[in-house]
């Protein structure tokens, strides 16, 4: 590949005020020593994240995810949803106000 010129190049001599520094305490305890706790969850809601699995292109009629509940960690066959809960290829109704969260 030819090398193009360099009529438009310029150096920066100067620092540029573009740059914005973001500092953020959301999550982080009192002590910098202390680890941070292990169930921090994506900040999507878990209706907008089903939403998603249901309306994705690959999505025909099922869905392999991976749902997260307080207590366990389950690998599901999803076909539907209601109100209130999410069914499963094997007419297993799962509640939705127990997942926190949920991903393929």
């Amino acid at each position: 590949m030819k090398e193009l010129p360099r009529m438009y190049h310029t150096k920066l001599n100067k620092s540029a005020n573009s740059i914005q520094r973001v500092y953020s305490t959301i999550g982080k305890n009192k002590s910098f020593d202390e680890p941070l706790p292990s169930n921090n969850y994506s900040n999507i809601s878990i209706d907008k994240k089903i939403d998603n699995i249901f309306n994705d292109n690959g999505f025909v009629y099922k869905a392999d995810v991976t749902i997260v509940t307080d207590n366990e960690t389950l690998r599901k066959r999803i076909v539907a949803r209601n109100t209130n809960n999410i069914i499963t290829i094997d007419n297993e109704y799962i509640p939705i106000s127990i997942i926190r969260d949920i991903y393929k």
